[in-house]
């Protein structure tokens, strides 16, 4: 299938009952991945748009929240005042010096990590379908399975799309050559 024709099939998808409702899954949580070549990524940031947008004016019972992971990551940085230190800290020993500090300060590997804690704030299973996009933007700072990993207790029952720019297939492949950790709970959301 092209893009176009996947990307069509993802609206029909979200508004299906039991796919909001996470029937047919046995028991596994209602995780999906939208994997896509690297050089649509413009092409599914204004679907996403799309998605939002059209959804929300056709379906009232139906909230798509929409987290991008590298403006989340600078937002946070600026509320904790640490963005201008870190971008002093690239400018003098390169962007390599940062990866380390910005993880910790998100505070990425542990039960209370602001990132996973902002996607599940406020979250409604009843509504909302959650959109995870900026993977590749946010790389390799934030870490697509890490991210997955720790919201499982957190959202188990809302659905929960990640946008990926690379391959999924048992294991995330970031921009079809990154190896990320094996990831096996996720399901495909539209085939290729």
């Amino acid at each position: 299938m092209t893009l176009n024709q996947r990307l069509d099939l993802i609206k029909p998808k979200l508004l299906d009952s039991q796919f909001r409702n996470g029937r047919g899954l046995g028991n596994e949580i209602n995780f999906w991945i939208f994997d896509y070549d690297p050089e649509d990524e413009l092409a599914v940031r204004e679907h996403i748009e799309y998605l939002k947008q059209n959804i929300w004016a056709e379906r009232e019972d139906i909230r798509i929240v929409h987290f991008d992971l590298f403006e989340m990551m600078v937002e946070i940085l600026a509320e904790k005042s640490y963005l201008e230190k870190v971008l002093e800290i690239e400018k003098a020993k390169g962007s390599h010096a940062i990866i380390n500090p910005i993880k910790k300060t998100l505070r990425l590997t542990l039960d209370d990590d602001t990132i996973t804690n902002h996607i599940a704030k406020g979250n409604n299973p009843d509504t909302d379908i959650i959109l995870v996009s900026g993977v590749g933007k946010a790389w390799p700072v934030i870490r697509s399975h890490t991210i997955l990993n720790n919201l499982h207790s957190k959202i188990e029952k809302t659905p929960f799309i990640m946008f990926f720019p690379g391959v999924y297939e048992s294991e995330l492949r970031l921009f079809g050559e990154i190896t990320d950790d094996n990831y096996y709970r996720a399901f495909k959301l539209i085939e290729r």
